[in-house]
Parts: structure tokens; sequence; C-alpha cells
């Protein structure tokens, strides 16, 4: 292991108070905190116990106060639009201390939650941070989303006010929001007292006289009123938001992120692990619905100093498979942080990169991705076509920054392929298996983290210590459960194989599903893959695999799944019992890129399933039925 990020790493086991203490020096604070740990406080402990802050503060305010209020803070891309604007930091502040009076007017206070169902818009990020200002509590939900599933929402954050916008725009529809909050309105218990509605110039929206407020005409007043709205002092340990984990059922499992911790992990992680200077273009391309866009869109750049870039569009079809390269080379982006689904489906349109070689890249130092695991095959697409390192690492929702990462701030370490490298200082990552004690080297198990957690991690449920408990803390005593089954090298290497349901059992022999999925994407004619265990009366579970071929593919479809077959049983072995391989147009995706790899089991399984709430495209589901009826299944 290289001497820079060993120093680093063993430096935070040392002294984990004195390191993070340390980092905290980057943060404004209002009152230092009385201590960095204490381990008495909340489920595991809370960090920076005392400290008085403000996020919006560290975000905005401090860079104009220190004479940077003319850099770009937020550059907004949207080719779906066809429109481009770039706002200040004195810009941002401007527009988010005018929403911040304006929900200040409807009686927000500090405590108080407001959720945000909104598109790709800048007005998205200036409501985070509006809510930030005053103290209140967010809680970003996809615009989109069906009625019920926000009504969920709504019933347990119990939000004082709503801000959303009259329409979300896609490729080839445009979805009106309206309808839709109103619906979840009406079938809530609990009813915010407020919508703001931000008008778009695409589809104007009825709004409800004496509940509903036009938010370009109230930020407008405010602005002109020259309305002034002082950054509120919060706790550190209080909450900034609520994000609910998608695809939930029944009660919603609300995600909270607390101000103090949350700023000192993202801004030591802007430094540390992506490299990024004050002033340069960072482009996390993903969505302020997942906590990808609240990390990496909006606060980790802001209270770093660095210019974000908020992109409405996809990396295919808004015009073509060259949409990243073309906006990475017209904003001088320097590191792209993406899902590796977004690679997969610019090289299945693009197999050749022909896109790559019109636009200069030059200013691109960096590829991150994350969200799903990085096939090698993608990975090594990516190294080929675009010459930088690409940097798989690993977290989760309830993490908020890397678990496991390369750090290329401190050192560039080597890259493997199927890797998301070491752990971060923060994170003790250790393997076990199901009795609880740790495996050797290479040996497959459950991926634990030893309490406690690292600043900027979950400190519990909104408003449910005890399923926080049952849910990641009960199994392994000591440990944060991840749900992600794999193993660590002699290096100290990372691998995560699958989540722990992934993991399949062929006549008693426990399987990883990504193990399979590694192979079939090695496949000369495979753009992506998905591999599901199903029901087996002889082995108990079979693995069948789903392939998407690339673009031009022209040979018989038999031929390829019968190649994926013998490719399988070589690189694994006969042990796989793999001899199913189904030829699809598309995998069912959330809108984030993961594959729903759970649903399709259950399609294969002719069990009952609830539709995702965060589905791409609901129809993809009567396909794979489809595909898997033709296969005999």
């Amino acid at each position: 292991m290289s001497a820079e990020y060993r120093k680093v790493y063993e430096g935070w086991k040392q002294d984990p108070e004195g390191f993070w203490a340390a980092a905290a020096e980057k943060i404004d604070w209002f009152k230092p905190a009385d201590k960095i740990f204490d381990a008495d406080a909340g489920v595991y402990g809370r960090w920076f116990s005392g400290a008085e802050c403000n996020t919006c503060f560290n975000a905005l305010d401090r860079h104009v106060d220190a004479g940077r209020g003319d850099q770009a803070a937020i550059i907004y891309d949207s080719p779906i639009t066809d429109s481009k604007e770039t706002f200040s930091y004195a810009d941002v502040k401007t527009q988010v201390q005018a929403l911040a009076a304006v929900l200040v007017d409807r009686g927000v206070v500090k405590g108080d939650r407001v959720v945000i169902y909104m598109p790709m818009i800048p007005q998205a990020a200036f409501a985070m941070l509006a809510c930030a200002r005053i103290g209140a509590i967010h809680s970003v939900v996809f615009g989109g989303f069906a009625a019920n599933e926000l009504a969920t929402r709504l019933n347990d954050a119990k939000p004082k006010a709503i801000i959303s916008a009259s329409c979300g725009i896609e490729p080839n529809r445009t979805i009106a929001y309206k309808p839709l909050l109103d619906e979840a309105m009406a079938l809530a218990t609990h009813k915010p007292s407020a919508c703001i509605v931000y008008q778009r110039e695409q589809l104007h929206c009825d709004l409800i006289e004496g509940r509903d407020v036009d938010y370009g005409a109230a930020v407008a007043s405010a602005i002109a009123a020259g309305r002034e709205v002082p950054c509120t002092p919060v706790l550190a340990t209080d909450p900034l938001y609520i994000l609910y984990t998608s695809g939930t059922t029944g009660q919603p499992k609300g995600v909270v992120r607390d101000n103090g911790g949350h700023m000192v992990a993202l801004e030591w992680s802007m430094e540390n692990v992506y490299d990024i200077k004050p002033g340069e273009v960072f482009w996390a391309a993903s969505d302020v619905g997942w906590v990808v866009g609240h990390s990496y869109i909006v606060y980790a750049p802001l209270v770093h100093g660095a210019t974000t870039l908020l992109f409405e569009g996809k990396p295919v079809g808004t015009p073509d498979a060259g949409t990243f390269w073309r906006v990475i080379a017209e904003h001088d982006v320097v590191a792209l942080f993406t899902a590796p689904t977004a690679f997969r489906a610019i090289k299945k349109e693009d197999p050749e990169g022909t896109f790559i070689g019109k636009y200069d890249l030059s200013k691109l130092r960096t590829l991150f991705l994350a969200g799903e695991r990085a096939d090698p095959d993608t990975v090594q697409w990516a190294e080929d076509m675009l010459k930088v390192p690409v940097i798989d690492h690993w977290w989760q929702t309830e993490t908020g920054w890397a678990i496991a990462a390369n750090p290329v701030g401190i050192e560039l370490l080597p890259v493997i392929h199927g890797s998301p490298t070491v752990a971060m200082p923060g994170y003790d990552v250790q393997i076990v298996g199901a009795d609880g004690h740790q495996v050797g080297a290479n040996e497959m198990g459950n991926i634990v983290i030893k309490l406690p957690m690292a600043p900027g991690n979950l400190p519990g449920l909104w408003q449910n210590d005890e399923r926080f408990k049952t849910s990641y803390l009960e199994e392994f005593p000591g440990y944060y459960q991840t749900g992600d089954a794999g193993y660590m090298d002699e290096n100290n290497y990372l691998y995560i194989m699958s989540r722990t349901d992934d993991i399949i059992n062929v006549a008693g022999h426990r399987l990883s599903t990504g193990a399979m999925e590694e192979v079939l994407a090695g496949h000369s004619d495979v753009a992506e893959c998905a591999v599901i265990g199903i029901a087996d009366k002889l082995k108990g579970q079979l693995p069948a695999g789903f392939v998407v071929l690339k673009s031009g593919v022209d040979r018989p479809i038999i031929e390829i799944e019968q190649e994926l077959v013998k490719l399988v049983r070589q690189k694994i072995g006969p042990v796989a019992a793999f001899k199913i391989a189904v030829t699809v147009d598309r995998l069912p995706k959330t809108r984030s890129g993961k594959i729903l790899r759970g649903t399709m089991r259950a399609i294969a399984d002719h069990q009952d399933y609830k539709m995702p709430a965060t589905i791409d495209d609901p129809a993809i589901l009567d396909e794979i039925e489809l595909a898997l009826r033709e296969h005999g299944i």
C-alpha cells in the first residue's frame, strides 16, 4: 500500500477525533464544538456536539464575504429545453435569500420540514439552500414521483410547506407535476399549509387561491423589496435534511443527515477524494432527488467554493451519445462523477467512441463512477476512450459520501478493475461471516463498518431510532451492516460483489451474481447485463443472465446466448449451473440507473410485486416478462 494514503489512514485510526478536528478547521463555525465526538449522544454517538453552524452560510455567504461573489457557483445546462445559465455565488445568494423570505412569510421556522418536489433546474438547488439558511429541514422527493408515494412522505415528514414546479421535461414528454401534487395532497392525512410553485414556460399550471404561491412572482417581490434573511444558527447535530430511500413500501425509511459532520466530511472529500480546487468545475451527473445530487451537485462543491454543474438531460438521446463530451468541453469540467449505467448507455450507442473525438476534453482529469458495481469492461472502455483515470468508488444513501475510494487528492493508487480501491478515513471496513467473525483475505462475506460511523453518515432514521437499530446495527453488534457482500484482498483493496440478497444459493453453493455479471459484460457484443437467482425445485436457485446487446450487433441471438452460457461455465465453473441467458432490449432501472434486480426476480418467480416507485419506465417490466416466457420461464 502506498505511503501517503497509509499515513493519512493510519493517522485517522490512531486519533479519530484529532483527525476530524483538523478537518473541521475548513468550516466556518458560529460556535466551536464542546466535544468532537460525544460517545454518549444519539444511537452510536454524535459528531461535533455543541457546535453551532449553518450550511447555507458555508456554501454561499462566506465565499461572497471573501470577495468571490462573482465566481460561477452553478452552471445550468439543459439540452432538453435548449437553455443554459450561469449563476455566480452572489446571484445564488440573492435567489436563496429571497426564497428564504418567501418561506418565512409562510410561517416556516427552524426545525420545520419542507418537501421539495422539483425537476433538475437551478430552483431545486435554491430551495435546498433556502431551507438550510433558515434552519428548516428539507426532504427532496423526485419530481414526477407517483402521488401515493409522495403522500406517504408527506405523512412521515409532516412538512409545513412544499416547493414544486409546474412540470418536468423528459426527452419525449412533458410531465405535469401539479396534478400529481394535488392528488398527493388529497391522499395525505398531513396537509402542508403552503405550496410554492415555480411556473416553467413549457407548461403553466393553475394555482389554488389561498394555498399556492407563484414562486417566480414571490421571489421577484422579495428581491425588489431588498429582503434580507440572515443565516439561522443551528446545532451541528441538528438535521439538515431527510432523504427517503428509493423503493420504499409502507412506512418510508427517512435517512437523516446532520449539518456539522456533513459539511466536514464533504469538504474533506472534495479535496482528498476528488482532488478539486476552489473555482474548478465539478460535474456530478445525477439528480437532486438522489443522495449524489444532495452531496455532490449542491452541498460539497459549494461548501468547497467550486463551480457545480446542474445538468437536465440524459447521457444519450439529448440529442446523441456525445452530450456528456459536449458539456465537459463547453464548461471546462475537470472531474465527472456519474453512474456506470450512463457509460454503458453511451458505449451501447457509440461503441467506437466516435463522438469523443469531436470535443476538446483536455481539461478533464478524472472520471468517478458510483451507484452500482462498475463492471471491468465498462471501466476499461472508459479508460481507453477518455485517457484519464477511471475511479470506481463505493458509498450509500446512508453514508452520504464514499466509504471506499481511490483518494486522488492524496495520491492516485493503482486502479484495479472491479474494486473501488480502499477504505477512506472514518471507515473501519471489515468482512465478516454469518457468525460475525472476520474472514481471511479474498474470502467472501458480509461487508460491515465498525462503529462509530464517520462524520456525514446518518445518525439515525427520521423519528425512528428503533428501526435504525434493527435495520443496520442488530445483526452484527458493534458494526454497521452495509447490506453488501464482498471480500478484501491481501492489499486491503475492497471488492463489492453484490447486495447480500443477491448472493444466490445453487445446490448449497453460495455464488455472487456480480461475478457472473463481470463475465457476461466481458463478451464483445454485450452492452450491459444483470444476473438474478430464480427459484428452482432441484437446486434451490438457478442464475439467469439478462443481456442488452450493443448497437449494430448483427448475429443470431441464439448464437450469442449460447456463447454466454459457455463463457460463464468456463470462467465461474460448472458449479454455477448457468444455462439461462436472455437477450432483452433494455433493463428495468430506477431513475438513477440502478437495475431493479429484485423486481426482475419476482417476475421470474411468478410472485406478486409492487411497482417500484422510482422505476424509469414501467413498460420494461412487461418486456422482461415476455422475454422470460419466450425462454420457457
